[in-house]
């Protein structure tokens, strides 16, 4: 766990996201972790050859589209609000949408379907993502679990649904899919362009060429990376800004709300350092932060430190929406909310979608 209540980079994250080339002693000392990216990128490799020349099919769900969202990155590049504004989009254009997952982190491995408008499973049963999606895009069916080829099946067959969102689905070839959305973060673009775990890399740039549509989570800073995406894809430009913050008993409150408030940042990501510049830009003043893995479960100990350190900086916990699904019933937190805002690329989105009333961008 990280205490530090900087916007400076994780240990992973100067690995993976290095600002500058690096030099000869840090790639010396990294050279362990390059052999073993090595031995990952053949098995990657050799997955992609067996797929691309036929040996390995992809099964196709006739009567339902399928579109992917995904990333080559590991963590932290803004999938779950993509997939989010992509299921509240489709169900306001009429869809039956839903969405299929794995849950990661979950502690079952019993297949689940649910909906948001009714009683939802724990979060050790369904995972912190799909919870997330359930409560914020109600009508949106989610479907759990590792066979997302059974999910598809069920979302035609029991359920009438005529659109799914395959989440995290670029790497998972088994499910034909009629779109590949690819999530690129240009704040940090591919990263350092090793494959895991020398970077965060889960297949080789190449693997870009897959992809129907790019969808570009805009940077904030002017100092953005640029990523070296192929030229001739398809791309929706995004913004992710924050639209409300949510008070301990789930009421909303504008974006200026704990503007000159301090605050104790608590959350459990892959790049935490997104979460704190959002906190700074809403003028909350950051005295503390507790900073955990990704998808991270808090234990009662950790809580009860998180509040006894707040309350000696007279400082209010604030999180994340996912963050917040794994936290108990009762602890006490603001949680900041993410919204979505397509600059570019409109017209890509829709079509991709299968929105016949393809607008023109303006």
């Amino acid at each position: 766990m990280s205490t530090t209540p900087t916007e400076a980079p994780t240990a992973i994250e100067r690995v993976f996201y290095p600002p500058a080339p690096e030099p000869w002693g840090r790639r010396a000392l990294l050279s362990p972790l390059t052999a073993v990216s090595w031995t990952y990128a053949a098995a990657v490799h050799l997955r992609r050859a067996l797929y691309d020349s036929g040996l390995l099919r992809a099964e196709r769900v006739e009567g339902l589209r399928v579109i992917s969202v995904g990333n080559l990155n590991v963590g932290g590049t803004g999938k779950t609000p993509a997939v989010l504004h992509l299921a509240e989009l489709l169900v306001r254009e009429g869809r039956k949408v839903g969405i299929l997952t794995r849950g990661y982190g979950r502690g079952s491995r019993e297949p689940l379907t649910f909906i948001g408008t009714e009683p939802l499973p724990s979060v050790d049963d369904a995972g912190d993502e799909p919870l997330l999606l359930a409560r914020r895009c109600p009508q949106a069916r989610l479907f759990v679990g590792a066979n997302r080829v059974a999910g598809a099946y069920r979302a035609r067959d029991e359920f009438g649904l005529d659109t799914v969102l395959l989440d995290d689905g670029f790497q998972h070839r088994r499910l034909a899919r009629d779109e590949d959305l690819v999530v690129v973060d240009e704040a940090v673009g591919l990263g350092n362009g090793h494959m895991l775990p020398r970077g965060p890399l889960r297949e080789p740039r190449s693997s870009l060429r897959r992809a129907t549509l790019l969808w570009v989570r805009a940077a904030s800073s002017t100092a953005a990376a640029s990523p070296d995406l192929p030229p001739s894809t398809p791309r929706v430009r995004t913004r992710y800004l924050p639209t409300a913050w949510l008070d301990p008993t789930g009421e909303s409150h504008p974006t200026e709300a704990l503007a000159g408030q301090p605050a104790l940042a608590l959350a459990g990501l892959a790049r935490p350092g997104g979460f704190l510049r959002t906190l700074h830009s809403l003028g909350a003043e950051v005295r503390d932060a507790a900073l955990f893995p990704d998808h991270h479960r808090f234990t009662a100990d950790e809580l009860r430190d998180v509040q006894a350190r707040a309350a000696r900086q007279g400082a209010r916990v604030v999180t994340t929406e996912k963050d917040a699904v794994r936290l108990p019933s009762g602890f006490e937190a603001w949680v900041v909310r993410l919204g979505v805002e397509v600059l570019e690329g409109e017209t890509h989105l829709r079509r991709a979608l299968g929105l016949a009333d393809v607008p023109r961008d303006l």
